[in-house]
């Protein structure tokens, strides 16, 4: 079995996110697919060099399928390889070492089909290149918040990641269903808040994962016990259907990383892919900022890419924190990551949209930092309801939005939200009314960047269904609706985005210039246009 520091609770805690763990004795396995499975080996001997050992498995499908899968060290005498299955059937597999121990070990694997609500991992759509689709076919919507030092959260407690379950449960229930986060990071640069509540200061962390400390690293060793309990964050943001968005480096925190390039950065590096590529929530981030701070140039971020793509077996999705390298080397990434804080953000985000046809496109940063308790980073906006209509303005420029709040997106982490005073919590329910809205009417099939009213913007299907975002400035919206359907019948029905209600529908004849009045309100709404069919009733 599994040989943590802390055993027993692993076990656990990796039975409850179902990554089933196995003996390398065990030569009839049983798995399911998209579940991680694990095949563990142990020596009876440590070995020197242990992290730089060659391990690896091919497994083979009874249909011919197969899967060369890196191996990766876990500490004393246990090597791992973790498999995760891509269909059901039985898989044969044949271990290679470097180490006589670990090679042509074999056995087979009978996986079973996926469990109620397992989808796979986050791919693109093969039918609409904008899009994110999951490996089962169906539709993969991110909603995004950003979480830098989840990591930290429960890296102190062996027993258990209460913390972390907390925020997760949270963040799950309001529609987010993908966290970006870093592998480590350690402190901000900027002054802290006086105010500041220690508890809620995970700057600074004990847990490395190099030898030593932060400051006074061993780059020459990796700390198998820190990825140990980074696994339980990754597993249960999987158990929890949300996509780990993982940044594996970050320049301006403070970590003290080793030479760039050199033997130890690169032991590092294929680690964290040998170790995190199975999961099938996980999609890499090779780094936050990857360019700015002076610490890297294109070519060290282009190597990291190619060495990334050559490991991971399960060819998880790869992108770069970092607009300037996207721009330059679009065709290196499968989608494009963004930082974009202006003012007129749906414009922008659509003349990118355009620049890069053919690939999802994540403004991972809009400038906007809900505000909390503290003040940790200020960008430009720090409204939670400013923030909202620039996460929907991505939306209705064809992209996809990313949500800061200053509890949660650096050294700053209040876990648990919901015992906060509500007049002090993040206003995370409004991205709730988010997903709910863009799964009711599948806004990911939508067109966007088309002008189909006076004013506004239109997400559509050239048919039947006209969606519209109307400023808050506006008294009313004059629509434009297909010439084929003058003289029908329309129904709008208005969407509060604050509260998620919808208005009773209003009829209208369509003319040349249909109206609407806007509900009195400051804050922007949605409209929703709908032809009627012959019978009289709403086409959907």
């Amino acid at each position: 079995m599994k040989h943590y520091f802390f055993t027993a609770v692993a076990i656990l805690v990796a039975l409850f996110c179902q990554v089933r763990v196995c003996s390398a004795a065990e030569t009839h396995a049983e798995a399911r697919q998209w579940d991680v499975h694990e095949l563990n080996f142990h020596l009876d001997e440590p070995t020197d060099g242990s992290f730089e050992v060659e391990f690896s498995a091919t497994l083979r499908h009874a249909d011919g399928e197969s899967l060369t899968v890196p191996g990766f060290y876990n500490g004393g005498s246990d090597f791992v390889i973790r498999f995760t299955p891509p269909k059901a059937g039985v898989w044969n597999f044949e271990t290679h070492g470097a180490v006589a121990e670990l090679d042509g070990r074999s056995g087979e694997v009978h996986v079973e089909p996926a469990r109620e609500g397992r989808r796979g991992g986050v791919t693109l759509d093969p039918d609409n290149v904008r899009n994110f689709v999951y490996q089962d076919g169906g539709g993969y919507y991110p909603i995004a918040i950003e979480a830098d030092w989840l990591f930290a959260l429960d890296a102190d407690n062996a027993q258990d990641i209460p913390n972390t379950r907390r925020f997760v449960d949270t963040i799950a229930k309001n529609g987010f269903n993908q966290v970006v986060m870093n592998v480590f990071a350690f402190d901000v640069k900027w002054p802290k808040d006086e105010r500041l509540d220690k508890r809620y200061d995970y700057g600074a962390p004990s847990m490395f994962p190099f030898g030593g400390t932060n400051d006074e690293p061993d780059h020459s060793r990796l700390n198998v016990e820190y990825f140990q309990r980074l696994d339980r964050v990754i597993e249960y943001l999987d158990e929890k259907g949300i996509a780990a968005h993982l940044m594996i480096y970050v320049w301006n925190k403070r970590v003290n990383w080793p030479e760039a390039g050199s033997e130890a950065d690169n032991r590092y590096f294929d680690y964290v892919v040998r170790r995190y590529q199975a999961y099938p929530n996980l999609i890499w981030d090779i780094s936050k900022e990857a360019l700015g701070y002076g610490h890297n140039d294109v070519g060290y971020i282009t190597d990291r890419i190619g060495r990334l793509r050559d490991m991971d077996a399960y060819g998880r999705l790869v992108t770069v924190h970092d607009y300037g390298y996207c721009a330059r080397f679009p065709k290196k990434l499968d989608f494009i990551s963004v930082q974009i804080w202006s003012s007129e953000l749906y414009s922008v985000m659509s003349k990118i949209a355009s620049q890069f046809a053919n690939q999802p496109i994540l403004n991972i940063e809009h400038g906007g930092y809900e505000r909390g308790p503290y003040v940790v980073f200020e960008g430009s906006y720090t409204s939670p309801e400013v923030c909202l209509e620039r996460a929907f303005q991505c939306v209705f420029a064809g992209t996809y939005p990313t949500h800061y709040w200053q509890g949660a997106a650096w050294n700053v982490f209040i876990a648990d939200i919901e015992a906060m005073a509500p007049e002090d919590r993040p206003r995370l329910q409004y991205y709730k009314h988010m997903r709910e809205f863009v799964e009711r009417f599948d806004l990911a099939q939508l067109k966007a960047g088309d002008k189909k009213s006076n004013s506004g913007f239109c997400l559509h299907n050239d048919d039947d269904l006209f969606i519209f975002y109307v400023p808050k400035e506006n008294i009313n919206i004059g629509v434009r609706m297909p010439k084929k359907h003058a003289g029908a019948e329309m129904t709008g029905t208005w969407w509060n985005p604050h509260t998620g209600q919808y208005s009773d529908p209003i009829e209208k004849a369509i003319t040349q210039w249909p109206g609407f009045d806007k509900p009195e309100n400051d804050h922007f709404d949605i409209l929703i246009v709908q032809v009627q069919t012959e019978e009289g009733a709403p086409n959907r």
